[in-house]
């Protein structure tokens, strides 16, 4: 009997652990109307938010990024970054595959191994683009970030609190959300 019911209490517990992961998971969803054609381009990573310590004990070493965003043929999104690591620009590419609604994508990491979801849950195409990602690598390693992407170097002032606003709500706090460094002279390919 004993046994059973700490059966039944596992079950429970995970059942609740899936009831929260929906619930906070359904906090984010697309931009309504999300036009695609009009996200294409260059962006500059220019801020973040993470529940990873690894990311926040490295954001010394961070800064922003440029990313070149352009279609594939099966209605994705090609992300290429380009980004400063040891004073030498690194390139990485996320091959973003649709999933579902428009601005709702999802690629896998080869280095982590995997299933990334990605929405773009806010942009006005011209000036900033909110992006929200989750994944799940082991069981309680579910890893959570929200980024800043902006069509200058520079977000304004408006947009960097629209993002700290956006990654409150997210459940981050402020030591969890970064806005990077420009590379200036460092790196010429930035």
């Amino acid at each position: 009997m004993a046994a059973l019911r700490t059966l039944w209490m596992g079950l429970a517990l995970l059942g609740a652990l899936g009831i929260l992961q929906t619930r906070a998971e359904a906090q984010v969803s697309p931009q309504p109307n999300f036009q695609q054609d009009q996200f294409l381009g260059r962006w500059f990573t220019s801020g973040f938010a993470s529940n990873s310590s690894w990311l926040r004990e490295k954001k010394e070493h961070l800064y922003v990024c440029k990313s070149l965003v352009v279609p594939m043929a099966d209605g994705g999104l090609n992300f290429t970054n380009t980004f400063l690591r040891k004073d030498q620009c690194d390139t990485r590419t996320l091959l973003l595959q649709p999933a579902g609604t428009p601005g709702s994508y999802s690629y896998r990491s080869p280095r982590w191994g995997s299933t990334r979801a990605v929405w773009v849950v806010d942009t006005d195409y011209k000036d900033y683009a909110l992006l929200y990602t989750s994944a799940s690598r082991d069981l309680g390693q579910d890893t959570h970030m929200a980024f800043l992407y902006s069509r200058a170097q520079t977000p304004r002032a408006e947009v960097k609190e629209k993002f700290t606003t956006f990654a409150k709500a997210q459940g981050f706090t402020e030591d969890t959300i970064v806005f990077l460094p420009q590379t200036g002279e460092r790196a010429a390919g930035l």
